[in-house]
């Protein structure tokens, strides 16, 4: 028999009996996610502790504030200066990796699985995984929902409360439901540095 290991980092996804699934990877999981919860959020050392052991990959420069939540936490992987905003939450069925710079925004749902249609199938447990991919220096506004098959080139902006279903290019604006590409980034969008305000 395959080990439910691999078949849950398998970045090629599965589809699977949901009683087949280890039943002690996730207790595990919500434990340290109940734990990073307690800690005092000034306490980074404490703090990065625990997403140490919580995540696959958490980079040095990594961040997540408060109300995190996850299914198993190992199938993330979280690249330098990843900024991850209140009350994310990432159903890690399958890896999600997330580039160096992504910016993730309060109340988004990251998430992997999905669920047979069919009611009687629906019913018995039988459910499917894809593996999610932010590239590099991605930006998730606010309650942003990506669904699992989804990578999102680098770079690109995705309006607040869009839901992302399909694969979005890089260096592009996408909002919606489901997220469409409005426009290219271009070197207009910079801000100019006149409107910066100073703190002199």
């Amino acid at each position: 028999m395959r080990p439910f290991m691999d078949i849950l980092t398998d970045p090629n996804g599965y589809i699977i009996d949901y009683h087949d699934q280890d039943p002690e990877l996730k207790p595990r999981a919500r434990q340290l996610c109940w734990q990073l919860g307690q800690v005092d959020p000034l306490d980074e050392a404490a703090r990065r502790q625990i997403l140490t052991q919580l995540f696959g990959t958490f980079a040095d420069t990594a961040n997540v504030y408060g109300g995190f939540q996850c299914d198993y936490g190992l199938n993330i992987h979280a690249q330098d200066g990843v900024f991850i905003n209140y009350n994310v939450t990432m159903l890690d069925t399958s890896p999600i990796n997330l580039g160096a710079g992504t910016m993730i925004g309060p109340g988004s749902v990251l998430a992997c699985p999905d669920h047979a249609l069919d009611v009687a199938q629906r019913r018995f447990g039988i459910c499917a995984s894809k593996a999610i991919t932010l590239e590099d220096d991605v930006w998730l506004g606010a309650n942003v929902t990506v669904c699992g098959g989804v990578t999102i080139g680098a770079g690109s902006v995705v309006g607040a409360g869009s839901v992302v279903t399909r694969d979005i290019p890089a260096g592009v604006v996408a909002v919606g439901t489901p997220a469409k590409v409005v426009r290219a980034i271009t070197a207009a969008d910079k801000i100019p540095e006149a409107l910066l305000t100073s703190r002199k």
